[in-house]
């Protein structure tokens, strides 16, 4: 009886020790120190989305409709809306690298594009899932 007690103390003054370990698995996690206050004036996602894209000549060449990062995290893309038809009735979705858009004020600018360069991208479809 005496040998259970003592095993069952050393087990369970153990669980405690095995569980924190399994947590500290893997890469360390570095954190990097971000300015708050330079990054408070910054643009954020919800007030870009929705936005007229222009180009160079100040005529509007599509419409941000969504702001995606690839699965590994590491690249941001902007999906644009482009209204290719009568009306806007035509209108498809394109994919440009976000780091092509450019901000001025609140305007969202594409340097260098036009509606018939975007038109000629391929289709973006979302994934269903």
């Amino acid at each position: 009886m005496k040998k259970a007690m003592l095993f069952a103390t050393a087990v369970m003054l153990s669980l405690p020790l095995l569980a924190g370990g399994a947590g500290a698995q893997g890469l360390p996690q570095t954190v990097e120190k971000v300015n708050v206050q330079k990054l408070a004036a910054g643009y954020r996602a919800s007030k870009i989305i929705g936005s007229s894209v222009l180009n160079d000549a100040n005529q509007t060449i599509g419409k941000v409709d969504d702001l995606l990062v690839t699965p590994d995290g590491k690249r941001p893309y902007a999906v644009l809306s482009i209204d290719a038809g009568f009306l806007g009735m035509g209108s498809h979705l394109v994919v440009v690298p976000f780091d092509t858009l450019k901000f001025a004020g609140t305007k969202v600018m594409l340097p260098g594009g036009t509606k018939s360069e975007l038109e000629k991208l391929p289709v973006f479809k979302y994934a269903t899932k």
